[in-house]
């Protein structure tokens, strides 16, 4: 979203803008600088207008114990986006999905002039084969797979890899296209980044108590997020 547009401003450019926009996944518990790194990154290699980050509002296949409120995730999403071109959003709430599938196939129907294309790293390609209509996501949107190590053999030679490798394709092909087809992949490799919320969280298992009572409005949807906005059931 473009700093300075009033709300009404921004819904309408959100709607019609007919630019590049990523879309990363994920708990965000919290953001961190490694989050950040790779989506300007992928932002640079694949001429990206900007990047929304999908803050999830909650994930079964993760531990919930140390899982922080999305209110938290939200706000720690949005201190590590600060000038740059990426857009933290819980947006699933009001999408009312359960499964990343629903979710960008709503994200398509609510912004139809808007492309988008999907932002995910080497782990998650290894067991892309285990989220429910694998494939559909792929027809969706094209895929952007960001190596990370101790992950890319298991990726190169997952059973998703071996349904996407034909339709593998390059980051400045990616950039030339005017218009989008999918399934495409693109394989991308930069330095690793070691950082890892998992690090951060062992440090500090307080961290979200620098966010509470923090007010949150979604910049994609305008609404103030709660603590207790953090339904049970999300996966992939």
């Amino acid at each position: 979203m473009v700093a300075g547009l009033s709300r009404r401003g921004a819904r309408a450019g959100a709607a019609e803008y007919p630019g590049l926009t990523g879309l990363l996944g994920g708990s965000f518990n919290p953001a961190h600088g490694g989050h950040r790194r790779i989506t300007c990154f992928a932002i640079n290699a694949l001429g990206l207008d900007q990047a929304w980050w999908l803050v999830s509002p909650g994930n079964p296949l993760k531990p919930s114990d140390d899982m922080a409120s999305l209110r938290a995730r939200l706000k720690s999403a949005e201190a590590l986006s600060r000038r740059a071109p990426i857009v933290p959003s819980a947006i699933e709430l009001e999408l009312d999905t359960r499964y990343t599938v629903d979710s960008l196939k709503k994200l398509t129907r609510r912004y139809p002039k808007r492309r988008f294309i999907w932002l995910m790293g080497a782990d998650n390609l290894a067991q892309f084969h285990l989220w429910k209509g694998w494939r559909e996501i792929a027809r969706t949107m094209p895929i952007a797979v960001i190596a990370r190590p101790g992950y890319n053999a298991d990726a190169m030679t997952s059973p998703a890899m071996v349904w996407l490798r034909r339709y593998r394709m390059s980051a400045a092909s990616i950039r030339r296209q005017e218009k989008w087809s999918a399934p495409a992949l693109v394989f991308m490799r930069f330095d690793p980044d070691p950082r890892s919320a998992t690090a951060i969280r062992r440090a500090n298992s307080e961290w979200a108590s620098v966010y509470r009572g923090a007010a949150v409005r979604d910049r994609l949807t305008f609404r103030r997020i709660q603590d207790w906005q953090d339904p049970e059931g999300f996966d992939e």
